[in-house]
């Protein structure tokens, strides 16, 4: 049986992406596939030096995730019109975990004009590790929130479908 993971990149402890992460995680297991959840604020995560940080007790945490699970869903912010910093580093501390996983985007932004900004990240595991992207992902503004709440029922709706995609792949190419 395939392996499902989310993962939280967000460092803000208010963090948008985290709840359509969240929203995800919760119909995974509503879908019965026993999705595991790591948000990588709680892991002190190091920057990647290409040295000594693949040996600390956090990188080696997120590595294993990342290499067992077989399908991911990433929850990510957008900061100056990119995904931000802390998802390029989590890839450069698992590197090669990411070979041939299947992989959907949740991206939280404070406006509309960076809905393409995951392309590049995209580019980079699809081109570096032939990962398998979801040709569906989530692209989230301010206006779906109100407080702790998605109150966007379209966003609600999208954040399902790339869940269900995610086991839909999953399943057809590793299953």
């Amino acid at each position: 049986m395939p392996k499902y993971l989310v993962v939280s990149t967000s460092g803000n402890p208010d963090s948008n992406s985290r709840r359509l992460g969240q929203i995800a995680f919760a119909h995974l297991q509503k879908r019965k596939v026993d999705p595991a959840w790591l948000d990588i604020k709680d892991l002190d995560l190091p920057l990647c030096d290409a040295d000594k940080c693949y040996g600390t007790a956090a990188a080696q945490k997120l590595n294993k995730a990342v290499e067992s699970a077989d399908g991911i869903l990433i929850a990510a912010p957008v900061y100056n019109f990119d995904v931000a910093a802390a998802a390029k580093n989590m890839i450069e501390l698992t590197g090669s975990s990411w070979e041939e996983k299947i992989v959907g985007f949740l991206c939280a932004a404070g406006g509309n004009s960076s809905y393409m900004a995951v392309m590049a990240y995209a580019n980079s595991l699809m081109l570096d590790f032939r990962t398998v992207i979801i040709p569906r992902f989530v692209y989230a503004t301010g206006d779906s929130f109100d407080g702790d709440q998605v109150t966007d029922k379209k966003v609600v709706a999208r954040i399902e479908q790339v869940a269900d995609e995610l086991i839909r792949f999953t399943e057809a190419l590793r299953g």
